[in-house]
C-alpha cells in the first residue's frame, strides 16, 4: 500500500520538483496544503492569486488544501489543520520543497511531529548544489516562469521569463542562489510530464509590493 502524504505547495518549482520526485518513488500525494493569509486571498509565500492555485490543483489532479492563518497564528493553524488532515486524508506525513535552510527545515519537522506525522524533505541537498538543482528542473519537461522578484538583487526585466537554458545561465551570473532559496525570485508552474492540462497565463502586468515586483495575470484558466 503506498504511503499517503500531504505536500506544502506554493505553486513554484521547488514543490513541483518534490512532487515529481515523491511520485517516482511511489508516495501518493493525497492533497496540497497551501497557507494564506485570511483577508488577502494570496498565498503566504509567493503572493499567488489562490484562483491560480485550484487551477494546478485541478490539472495535477490533487485537490488543495488551504491553510487560513496571521503571522501571529501561522504555525499553530498549521498544526490543526495538518491534524484535520491525517484524519479526513489519512496522511502519514508531509513533505516539502525546502532545499537548504535549516531554519525551514526545522520549523517543518516542528509541525509535522506536534501533529504526529513524519516530514520528509525529497530536495534536501547542499547550497552547493543549487546550480544543478535547477538544471535538473530546466531539463524536466515542467514549464515554471518567474513571478515575483526582490528588488534589492534582481529588477523587473526577470519577471516573466521561463525557467529554461537562457535562465539557468543568466542567474548563473549573478551573485543570488540559483534556485532563490532565499525568496531571491519565485516561480509559478503551468505544464509539464504530470499535468492533464495546462494553466493558460494571460495578460500579465507589473504591480508593486513592498520589497518585491510581481507579474499579475489577469487571465488563466485551463487548456487542454
Amino acid at each position: 500500500m503506498k504511503k499517503r502524504i500531504a505536500l506544502s505547495w506554493s505553486g513554484g518549482k521547488d514543490c513541483c520538483m518534490a512532487l515529481d520526485m515523491l511520485i517516482k518513488k511511489g508516495y501518493e500525494i493525497a492533497c496540497f496544503v497551501t497557507t494564506v493569509p485570511k483577508e488577502l486571498g494570496r498565498t503566504f509565500g509567493h503572493g499567488e492569486l489562490t484562483e491560480m492555485i485550484i487551477l494546478q490543483g485541478e490539472a495535477l489532479s490533487i485537490p488543495v488544501h488551504f491553510i487560513e492563518c496571521s503571522y501571529d497564528t501561522y504555525t499553530d493553524q498549521f498544526v490543526i489543520a495538518l491534524l484535520t488532515l491525517k484524519k479526513q486524508y489519512k496522511i502519514t506525513g508531509i513533505a516539502y520543497g525546502d532545499l537548504y535552510l535549516d531554519e525551514h527545515r526545522d520549523w517543518g519537522e516542528k509541525v509535522a511531529d506536534a501533529a504526529g506525522l513524519e516530514s520528509m524533505y525529497p530536495l534536501w541537498s547542499q547550497k552547493e548544489d543549487a546550480l544543478q538543482l535547477l538544471r535538473n528542473f530546466v531539463q524536466s519537461g515542467y514549464k515554471a516562469v518567474v513571478v515575483r522578484v526582490r528588488e534589492d538583487v534582481l529588477d523587473e526585466t526577470w519577471l516573466g521569463r521561463s525557467l529554461d537554458e537562457s535562465f539557468l545561465h543568466d542567474v548563473n551570473s549573478t551573485t543570488i542562489c540559483p534556485m532563490g532559496e532565499s525568496g531571491e525570485y519565485h516561480t509559478f508552474v503551468y505544464d509539464g510530464p504530470l499535468f492533464s492540462k495546462k494553466v493558460q497565463l494571460e495578460n500579465g502586468e507589473v504591480i508593486q509590493l513592498e520589497t518585491t515586483k510581481k507579474l499579475e495575470f489577469i487571465g488563466y484558466y485551463l487548456n487542454d
